[in-house]
């Protein structure tokens, strides 16, 4: 079994063919039925830049992640535990990791550095499963690695923590999309579709909402819930209006780099202006 898990990203070849059909199943029950709104429909100037967005940030992630991985080994080093791998400790660990993505994506609305990273998700004016692929090859750099690191030191290897990651990060493909309108019971536990809708709205009720990754449980005991009511506008209150990869992905941290250097501004305020939260918010 922990063969299986030396070289964790093996996992994203597996769901890949799912990927696909998914989208393609999605392309033509909205395309060629018309049943979906157009904010779901698949334009293809924005799907080729989704691709292009995924593809840097994989190779960010293999460029960053040689790093990571020492220093995750390094604080292996230092672990409280020694957690052998079972079924489950293996639902231990799901669980635990699927906690603190929670907070990393809540960190990720609250804090301008991060929040730089992660608008490339939300900037998007449309909803489909391509936008899962809208991702930022500065992740790294913002520190989404930080909030894993809690899982090494309690004792958990740090591939079975990047696996998790991974799978964590593969499920929530499918809440993006419009084709589901509600799973039924599986609304109160799980995160769903609709739930992910309400994250990615502009909407004044639906701003800072359901950051859950797999569990929506966490926004419940969190406060952060919010049901989806009224129809759903994408984006952010900002717009980027572009489909250039490079001006999504940098856009924020220009902004952000502009107002933190203004001449004769104190340190302190330059501090506040990189971790307090975000001007151009979704």
């Amino acid at each position: 079994m922990d063969r299986l898990i030396d070289h964790p990203e093996w996992l994203l070849l597996v769901l890949a063919p799912i990927f696909f059909c998914c989208m393609l199943l999605e392309w033509w029950f909205g395309v060629r039925t018309r049943r979906l709104p157009a904010s779901a429909q698949y334009r293809p100037v924005e799907v080729v830049c989704n691709f292009v967005l995924a593809a840097m940030h994989q190779v960010a992630d293999i460029i960053a992640g040689v790093l990571i991985a020492k220093i995750y080994l390094h604080f292996f080093g230092w672990r409280l535990f020694d957690i052998d791998m079972t079924l489950f400790t293996f639902g231990l660990l799901l669980i635990a990791q699927d906690f603190c993505y929670y907070w990393f994506h809540r960190a990720s609305h609250r804090i301008r550095w991060m929040w730089a990273a992660h608008v490339v998700h939300h900037s998007s004016e449309n909803m489909n499963f391509t936008t899962a692929f809208r991702q930022s090859l500065m992740y790294p750099l913002a520190g989404m690695w930080l909030f894993w690191l809690p899982l090494v030191v309690v004792g958990f290897d740090p591939n079975w923590v990047v696996f998790a990651v991974l799978l964590n990060l593969g499920l929530q493909f499918f809440v993006h999309t419009q084709a589901i309108k509600s799973l039924g019971p599986f609304e109160w536990i799980f995160n769903t579709p609709s739930h992910h809708r309400v994250h990615h709205g502009r909407n004044r009720q639906y701003i800072d909402k359901n950051y859950a990754g797999v569990l929506i449980i966490w926004d419940k005991m969190f406060g952060t819930f919010e049901p989806e009511i009224e129809t759903v506008q994408y984006g952010i209150t900002q717009p980027v209006n572009s489909f250039n990869p490079l001006v999504v992905t940098f856009s924020e941290w220009r902004e952000m780099w502009c107002d933190a250097t203004k001449p004769q501004l104190p340190l302190k305020q330059r501090i506040k202006i990189l971790f307090s939260p975000p001007k151009t918010h979704q």
